[in-house]
């Protein structure tokens, strides 16, 4: 375990320059102390790290010294191949690119772990797009991925759900999503996302912008995915379920909805169950739950039970004509 750790340190302070004991110690999960530790342990075996004071302190290696890559278990070196997706890194324009870095990638190996490297390649393969669902190639991805690494801002003119907008925008990272891409980037004080195949026209300006430092773009978008979830599922419906609705509800809801539906433990006499669970605004929530058929019944809050209803009625005309 910390022949382990200490090569994680070594690998981290190589990848990121000046690194702090406390983040160091977050993210091996011990204690600040065994860092100090394990940073002697360091300096012992002839690797040069050193120390800087101050606010801005940390610890460093020497900007000569590099790790090599022999380092690597069978399963990481592994790793490295099954994290480089073919697909997307040509959508980005990075197709040749990460073809001749996995070629030096695997030169660099020892041996014996160029076979295990190999195997990921050919074993696994990611396809990001959902069922039935087209990848998008947006017109401006490459050029919009040239403007997040440059820092240049870009002038957009997009397409938005309600209206044609005008944006200069500071992209900051790009996001493939179900197949789908967007911008993340900022737009004066605030951080918006874009959804790229809607941008219509884009325009790199000869400019540079400052790239926040406190900016994380994972955690932007986990925290920006859930308000979206919990603005698109913002009423609370309560519904009686058959068994059959019990198990299509179950299908059919998307792991949000899922996590959060409450299912009563025992059923009526008549084998339904009543469920309290996230639902859309009504007329949403009309498409989401008319899935069920007549497996479910809404029971609150009282104008979806009653938009349920008239759907149904003017169903029932439909399909009840003669021809």
């Amino acid at each position: 375990m910390r022949a382990s750790r200490l090569l994680f340190i070594l690998t981290t302070l190589q990848a990121r320059g000046r690194v702090t004991a406390q983040a160091l110690a977050d993210e091996c999960e011990v204690s600040v102390r065994t860092i100090y530790r394990d940073i002697d342990a360091l300096s012992a075996a002839g690797i040069p790290v050193y120390s800087e004071r101050g606010s801005d302190g940390g610890y460093r290696l020497l900007d000569s010294y590099r790790v090599r890559l022999n380092g690597l278990s069978p399963r990481e070196a592994a790793a490295l191949f099954l994290a480089g997706l073919a697909g997307p890194a040509d959508d980005l324009g990075l197709g040749a690119v990460m073809t001749v870095a996995r070629t030096k990638l695997l030169a660099a190996l020892p041996q014996d772990l160029r076979a295990s490297a190999e195997r990921m390649r050919t074993r696994f393969h990611l396809d990001a797009p959902a069922w039935f669902a087209e990848a998008e190639q947006p017109a401006h991805l490459a050029a919009i991925a040239e403007a997040v690494w440059t820092q240049g801002p870009i002038l957009i003119r997009y397409q938005s759900w309600k209206a044609e907008k005008r944006r200069r925008v500071e992209p900051l990272g790009i996001v493939l999503k179900s197949g789908a891409w967007y911008l993340v980037g900022r737009v004066e004080t605030s951080v918006r996302t874009y959804r790229i195949s809607r941008i219509l026209e884009l325009e790199i300006l000869r400019e540079h912008f400052e790239r926040p430092e406190a900016f994380d773009l994972p955690a932007y978008w986990k925290a920006a995915t859930e308000r979206l979830e919990a603005d698109l599922h913002s009423v609370t419906a309560t519904v009686r379920l058959s068994p059959v609705g019990a198990e299509m509800l179950a299908a059919f809801s998307p792991p949000y909805v899922k996590v959060r539906t409450e299912l009563e433990m025992e059923a009526a006499a008549d084998g339904w169950r009543t469920a309290t669970l996230p639902v859309g605004r009504t007329k949403q929530a009309v498409v989401d739950l008319l899935r069920l058929g007549a497996e479910i019944e809404v029971l609150d809050p009282p104008e979806l039970r009653d938009r349920m209803a008239e759907v149904a009625a003017d169903l029932a005309r439909i399909y009840g004509k003669r021809s």
